[in-house]
């Protein structure tokens, strides 16, 4: 593979593509889901909020809504049978997930497991029921959304940055797996985004973007023909700058700023 050759074949005309995202209710999802349908493609969502996905099929004509809860196997499995029965998926995004702040003073092993759950045996069920028809077909996309908390442990992540970091780790290893069949792999770290999910933190969030702003990130990732497609540069740049830091260094620079 030429050094500076796209890792994932360049996505830039959506028209007639059936594409499915999964937690499009709010954020990220909904408004990807939302610029996925203006560049022509033909667009699933899921969500548990059922009330919200028919609002986003109302204003969107022409697509379709199927509730169902990440966390739960065969909602998975159902839904995906049911949209393979209509038709090849070529590109699905998994962009449930769940976050609260927490630290180790203040445990919660239940909420923890809530983590786990959504944020990635989701996506391990995604698989279970969507690579057998990508194998059989040699073609599709798969995008997992992850974050930059995924990069290295930090303050107030104690349970949303170890499940992000499993994806991010998956992603990877899916690549490895899935290029050479012809299927794409991509990675999204956001930094900071206006969602319902960062509405609750008590901190303030350098370089906050709109989930508008986010969705034309990914856009532009995804027409590049990137792997990981991380935004807003300003921010993740020096969150991946962090992970070349020695442990000492790191673990100074950011117990400073976590008290």
């Amino acid at each position: 593979m030429p050094l500076f050759a796209p890792l994932n074949p360049p996505l830039r005309d959506w028209r007639g593509q059936n594409v499915w995202v999964i937690g499009a209710s709010t954020g990220i999802g909904r408004a990807t889901a939302a610029a996925l349908h203006q560049a022509g493609a033909r667009v699933s969502v899921s969500a548990r909020k059922a009330a919200a996905l028919a609002e986003f099929v109302q204003q969107h004509p022409g697509s379709q809504a199927l509730p169902l809860d990440a966390g739960e196997p065969n909602a998975l499995q159902q839904a995906t049978q049911q949209l393979l029965a209509q038709g090849p998926l070529d590109h699905v995004v998994y962009c449930a997930g769940h976050y609260q702040a927490m630290r180790a003073s203040s445990l919660d092993l239940a909420d923890m497991q809530e983590h786990l759950k959504i944020n990635y045996l989701g996506a391990l069920y995604l698989l279970e029921a969507l690579l057998p028809a990508l194998l059989a077909r040699g073609s599709g996309h798969i995008s997992l959304v992850g974050s930059v908390a995924g990069y290295r442990g930090l303050p107030n992540s104690l349970a949303y940055g170890p499940t992000k970091a499993a994806l991010i780790n998956l992603a990877e290893t899916l690549y490895l797996d899935l290029h050479p069949k012809g299927i794409g792999v991509s990675l999204v770290n956001p930094g900071f985004v206006k969602t319902p999910l960062t509405a609750g933190n008590a901190f303030d969030m350098p370089a906050l973007i709109s989930p508008e702003e986010a969705a034309q990130a990914m856009l532009q990732g995804w027409a590049r023909g990137d792997f990981e497609l991380h935004f807003p540069k300003r921010f993740t740049l020096w969150m991946k700058a962090l992970r070349l830091l020695p442990n000492r260094l790191f673990f100074s620079l950011v117990g400073r700023v976590a008290q």
